[in-house]
């Protein structure tokens, strides 16, 4: 089962949308992503959270349409959107797409970005998902998709990563060793549709963007 949540973040892109959802995904809202994903036509399937970011218009509306909420106090240990992944893999979801978490605040859209690392998604096929752009964590190989001219850049989490090996790009590595905090993944360029990364020790923050048609 797939997953689709709607954060809190900037309003998402409808024709972004339309590109990723299917009839089958589960949707689900992270409290105020309850008006991005109402905003494209989308209604969720569940809201969770707090509620102290969900407008009354929103919420009288799924109300009339039989639209269960999961809330929490506005004390606790986990973001909105965190409780919504979480709810999602205790559901069984196995791949996860994850709209509106980044733009606003930027202690939010970071911590949103480094969600993608919590080990329950070791193997969950999970990223986030910005318009023209696609970020997710490789934590031993994965394959991206898009075409020439596509940008794409990797960052090193948690630590060096070692033993990275990147086929498909302008500039290729074989293993190599990324170091955390340094810039030498970034700004890289697909020079064919696919592009094959390994990585031996370590994880990595993969930023895909695609190029102009």
């Amino acid at each position: 089962m797939r997953a689709i949540i709607f954060a809190n973040g900037d309003a998402p892109n409808r024709e972004t949308i339309e590109r990723w959802i299917t009839p089958t995904d589960r949707i689900i809202a992270a409290d105020g992503g309850t008006h991005n994903a109402l905003s494209v036509g989308i209604t969720p399937h569940v809201v969770i959270g707090d509620l102290d970011s969900l407008a009354e218009a929103d919420r009288e509306q799924l109300e009339r349409a039989g639209v269960p909420f999961i809330v929490y106090p506005v004390h606790k240990d986990y973001t909105d959107l965190e409780l919504a992944i979480r709810y999602a893999l205790e559901q069984g979801a196995t791949a996860l797409v994850i709209f509106s978490a980044l733009g606003g605040r930027w202690d939010q859209s970071l911590a949103n970005l480094m969600l993608l690392s919590l080990p329950e998604l070791a193997h969950v096929t999970a990223r986030i998902i910005d318009r023209a752009v696609s970020i997710e964590v490789i934590r031993d190989r994965a394959t991206i998709t898009g075409r020439a001219g596509d940008g794409l850049s990797l960052i090193a989490l948690k630590g060096d990563a070692h033993g990275v090996t990147i086929e498909g790009c302008a500039y290729p590595l074989s293993d190599a060793t990324l170091p955390c905090g340094a810039t030498l993944g970034i700004s890289n360029v697909l020079t064919q549709s696919t592009v094959k990364i390994t990585v031996k020790q370590g994880e990595i923050l993969a930023i895909h963007t695609l190029g102009e048609e």
